[in-house]
C-alpha cells in the first residue's frame, strides 16, 4: 500500500459519550474509499497498537435547505476500530 495514501486515510476522531464507554473500541471518520485492511494498517502504523477488528459503515448526507435553496451533504465513511485488549489510544495526545 502506498504510505501516501495511508497517511490520507483517517481523517478525524469521532468521541461521543457511547464510544467513550466501550473500552477498546475507537470510531473515526476516513476517507469514503478506505477498505478494511488500510484502515487496520494505518491505525497499527500511526498509534503503535494491535488492530482486532475494524467494522466500517456508510453515513449518507442529510438534505438541507438554505432559504428557496436545496441540496445535500456529502456521503461519509465510519469505521469503527476494536483494539487487542491491553492496548489504548490516548486521544488527546495521539499515543
Amino acid at each position: 500500500m502506498n504510505q501516501e495514501r495511508l497517511l490520507k486515510i483517517l481523517i478525524a476522531v469521532r468521541v461521543s459519550e457511547k464510544s467513550s464507554l466501550i473500552s477498546g473500541q475507537y470510531i473515526f471518520k476516513v476517507i469514503p474509499g478506505a477498505t478494511k485492511s488500510e484502515i487496520k494498517s494505518t491505525v497499527e502504523n500511526q498509534f503503535n497498537v494491535v488492530v482486532k477488528t475494524v467494522h466500517i459503515s456508510n453515513i449518507k448526507g442529510k438534505a438541507i435547505r438554505f432559504r428557496k435553496v436545496r441540496g445535500r451533504r456529502k456521503n461519509w465513511k465510519k469505521a469503527y476500530v476494536t483494539l487487542v485488549p491491553g492496548n489504548e489510544i490516548n486521544i488527546v495526545t495521539g499515543e
